[in-house]
């Protein structure tokens, strides 16, 4: 696998030659310029709501800027071999790379509209999703934001444009390139290029190299939806204990059913819809905010209401609300729900007086 460089046509390079040398030149302001952009992106990034992991940037060494100098198009039959990028010190735009590495992927589009909005230092000059073409054709890649920025009037890149052309006016208008990326894109991309793109020795190569990247993107797409999923939950539950918020939210029955599926996704085997009746047993107690709800369906509260009635069979939603109120009320509860004791039949409230019987022994015991 021979390098661009080496494949390079004589006639070109001494142009090639002339634009490598300019850069070596210029490569100490360049790196300045780097430092300023890399800085103007963390500020940005200080009125970010969800504060990125870290930001990073690099310059493109002399060596990556010549090979990809040395690149030529595709000729035209019996057209004279050109390059892909004539002038390469003006038509380049990943010389300077800025990358922002966020925790999920809902992130990136916050990142990049952060920065876009920052029109007095940048002007976004080219905005894509890499993982979109993968997606519509229905393979997988790894997901990054590219933002194509241009500085403006920036004093540090006016002293490069100097150094670079002491003849031409400097602008202080820089094109280079920001990515925006999750830290399991990161690495994996981190990776990728040191095993694809850093090989030397073609022989080194096998086609099973392919398959396990590919393989690995899939993976990295699953990993990254269920992290997000795991957010998204946990903002969820955090919010019912805002009472000026969701935690303020009557329990109707369709709440109730929607905060039950959040906190007790394993417990909820119901046969039907109606969540009535948990309207009806928590209303009795007063319990009328999303809030009260949360509280009452707390992993602790649920282990002892377990293990003092050991259940036989893994209670459904009714049976361990009914539980747990019992718990918090105790014989209030009985009264409150149960048939008057006067009753001819009182089958619930016999099971209720039952199962009470049984929490008090096991208070006892654990010494409550």
């Amino acid at each position: 696998m021979s390098s661009h460089w080496e494949r390079l046509d004589e006639s070109l390079r001494p142009s090639v030659t002339a634009s490598v040398a300019a850069y070596e030149r210029a490569l100490p302001e360049l790196k300045r310029v780097t430092s300023e952009m890399e800085s103007l992106v963390r500020d940005v990034m200080e009125d970010a709501q969800d504060k990125p992991l870290f930001v990073t940037s690099r310059t493109k060494t002399v060596e990556s800027f010549r090979e990809k100098a040395s690149r030529m198009v595709v000729p035209e039959p019996g057209a004279a071999p050109a390059l892909q990028f004539p002038d390469p010190l003006r038509n380049l735009t990943d010389m300077v790379g800025v990358r922002v590495i966020t925790t999920l992927p809902g992130e990136n589009a916050n990142v990049a509209n952060l920065i876009k909005r920052r029109r007095n230092i940048f002007d976004c000059r080219g905005d894509r999703e890499k993982d979109i073409g993968s997606i519509e054709s229905g393979t997988y890649g790894y997901s990054s934001r590219h933002l194509i920025l241009r500085s403006i009037q920036n004093a540090v890149v006016r002293s490069y444009q100097e150094a670079l052309d002491p003849e031409a006016k400097a602008s202080g208008s820089y094109f280079f390139e920001c990515q925006i990326r999750t830290i399991f894109a990161h690495a994996w991309s981190e990776i990728e290029h040191d095993i694809r793109f850093k090989a030397q020795d073609p022989r080194a190569w096998s086609p099973y190299f392919d398959r396990q990247f590919t393989a690995t993107a899939a993976m990295l797409e699953t990993v990254e939806s269920a992290f997000s999923e795991l957010h998204e939950r946990y903002e969820t539950v955090t919010s019912y204990w805002d009472a000026e918020g969701e935690g303020g939210e009557s329990l109707t029955p369709n709440r109730i059913k929607a905060v039950w599926q959040t906190l007790l996704p394993h417990v909820d085997r119901k046969a039907d819809d109606d969540w009535g009746w948990a309207a009806e047993l928590v209303h009795a107690h007063g319990l009328t905010q999303t809030i009260d709800l949360a509280a009452l369906l707390q992993p602790d509260i649920i282990s002892h209401v377990r293990k003092a009635l050991d259940h036989r069979y893994s209670p459904g939603p009714d049976r361990l609300l009914d539980d747990l109120l019992l718990w918090q009320f105790g014989q209030r509860h009985i009264d409150l729900t149960a048939e008057e004791a006067s009753a001819e039949q009182t089958p619930r409230r016999d099971s209720l007086q039952r199962r009470h019987q049984q929490m008090q022994r096991y208070r006892t015991s654990m010494g409550f």
